[in-house]
C-alpha cells in the first residue's frame, strides 16, 4: 500500500486508498520533510517544528471501516509565556482511530429514549466518517501532535513570582457603608 501524498490540502497530508487496505495491517511510516515542518509550525502557531515522525498500522475494521493505530513523534520549538525565550518541547502520542463510510450503520449514534445522544465518556471514541475512497493519515498524525501541545509554555524552574493578581484585603467585600464615612454633618 502506496500513500498518495497531497501537499495542496494541508501542510502534512498522506492519503491513503480504502480500496487497497486488507484485514492484515500495514505498517506506514510517515516523516515531515522541510517545507511541512513549516508549514505546520504556521498552523499549529509555534515558534518552529523541528522533527515529526510516525509509524502507523493500517488494517481493515469490522466489514466496511479502516483502523489507523501508531505511534507519533515531534520536537517542537514555543515561546515562554514567562519570558519569551524558546522553550523546545517533545511530543510523544498514540494514535488509534477508526473511520467508516458515510452513512455506515457502525457510525449511528446512540440514542435514548428521549431522543438524546447517549456518550460513554470513559468508552471508546465514535468512528469518524470518510466519504470518498481515501482517508487522510496526515491529518490523523497532525491532530495528535495538535491536541498535545502545551498552551502555556514555561522554561524549566521559571515561575509568575513577581505578579500578584488580588491581596485578600482587594478581594474582600465593602462595606455599604463605607460611602459614608467620609461624609459630615453640615454646621
Amino acid at each position: 500500500m502506496q500513500p498518495i501524498k497531497e501537499k495542496e490540502d494541508a501542510p502534512f497530508s498522506y492519503k491513503v486508498k480504502v480500496g487497497h487496505i486488507s484485514a492484515n495491517p500495514v505498517t506506514v511510516k510517515l516523516s515531515a520533510d522541510p517545507a511541512e515542518l513549516v508549514g505546520l509550525a504556521r498552523l499549529w502557531k509555534v515558534e518552529a517544528v523541528k522533527r515529526l515522525d510516525s509509524e502507523l498500522q493500517v488494517a481493515r475494521w469490522k466489514k466496511d471501516g479502516v483502523r489507523i493505530r501508531g505511534h507519533v513523534e515531534a520536537d517542537i520549538v514555543q515561546s515562554c509565556v514567562v519570558t519569551l525565550e524558546p522553550v523546545e518541547t517533545a511530543i510523544s502520542e498514540e494514535i488509534d482511530r477508526i473511520y467508516v463510510p458515510e452513512g455506515s450503520r457502525l457510525a449511528r449514534l446512540v440514542l435514548d429514549d428521549r431522543g438524546e445522544m447517549v456518550l460513554d465518556p470513559e468508552g471508546e471514541d465514535i468512528p469518524e466518517q470518510f466519504s470518498g475512497d481515501t482517508i487522510d493519515a496526515g491529518d490523523a498524525v497532525c491532530e495528535a501532535v495538535a491536541l498535545a501541545i502545551d498552551p502555556y509554555p514555561r522554561k524549566p524552574g521559571v515561575e509568575f513570582a513577581d505578579h500578584v493578581e488580588s491581596t485578600e484585603a482587594d478581594d474582600r467585600k465593602p462595606s455599604p457603608f463605607a460611602v459614608l464615612k467620609d461624609w459630615k454633618k453640615p454646621e
